[in-house]
């Protein structure tokens, strides 16, 4: 397994905003790209950090050179609206050694 980590922040009053957009684009670059998913976290600085699983680098490698294209315009548009800045590259790339990471069941944890 490989893991991608990216980091946004985000306008005021525009969190619920980038949110559903980050969401929503997840699940397209699942279905499109074949990432197993990602998480959404908040640091201590306020910034969105979303940490993302594949495969592996090779299928990462693959959607990362396509810009992770997804054919839905006005989730984009949510997306990049809410943005205030952002790195221009992930903040960290890793292979998964050892996982021993819990999984809930399909929309646990979503909107806390």
């Amino acid at each position: 397994m490989f893991v991608a980590a990216y980091w946004w922040k985000v306008h005021p009053g525009k969190e619920d905003q980038f949110r559903a957009a980050w969401r929503r684009g997840t699940h397209l670059i699942q279905q499109r790209y074949g990432s197993l998913g990602s998480r959404l976290h908040r640091d201590d600085q306020g910034r969105f950090i979303g940490v993302a699983e594949w495969p592996d680098r090779a299928t990462w490698q693959a959607a990362f050179d396509a810009r992770m294209v997804y054919h839905e315009p006005a989730t984009r548009a949510a997306f990049v609206d809410a943005i205030a800045e952002a790195a221009a590259e992930p903040l960290l790339l890793m292979e998964v050694t050892d996982d021993l990471l819990g999984r809930r069941s399909e929309g646990e944890g979503e909107g806390g």
